[in-house]
């Protein structure tokens, strides 16, 4: 993997992350105090869920290969 594509990854991470502030910041607060009210557990499998479909998005962009 070059360098271009990890600043390229996390560019568009930055350009995601910043989206439902831009766009809905009521609703952004609104989930963030939600995801608060979770339990240490619930939060950890809320992390897993989101970074098993991140892999297997990138694998399926990318390639097993």
């Amino acid at each position: 993997m070059a360098w271009g594509d990890l600043l390229a990854a996390i560019a568009l991470y930055l350009v995601i992350e910043g989206l439902l502030p831009f766009v809905s910041p009521a609703g952004w607060r609104r989930g963030l105090a939600q995801l608060g009210r979770l339990s240490d557990g619930q939060l950890r499998m809320f992390g897993l869920v989101i970074l098993l479909a991140g892999l297997t998005l990138l694998l399926a962009v990318r390639g097993a290969g």
